[in-house]
């Protein structure tokens, strides 16, 4: 039987180099768009992460692009208000 470790580790989206992209690709968004008044925004943090899991889950290998594709699938998605 696997335990959730252990499947975990098989998941290539939690690979070190994933895990690296999704750390470098968080801290893009959050740079650039979590140092606002987010009550005041047309997304929120959670938009925010969850972009960058679909950025990952989706196989990208770089950060290059990651603003362009929050500012187009993300922002302004949320029911913030």
């Amino acid at each position: 039987m696997m335990t959730m470790d252990t499947q975990t580790n098989l998941d290539w989206r939690y690979s070190e180099e994933r895990l690296k992209l999704r750390e470098n690709c968080l801290a893009i968004l959050l740079n650039k768009y979590g140092s606002v008044r987010i009550e005041e925004q047309d997304y929120s943090t959670q938009d925010i992460y969850e972009c960058v899991d679909t950025w990952i889950s989706q196989g990208n290998q770089t950060s290059f692009g990651i603003a362009a594709y929050f500012n187009a699938y993300f922002r302004g998605k949320s029911n913030v208000q």
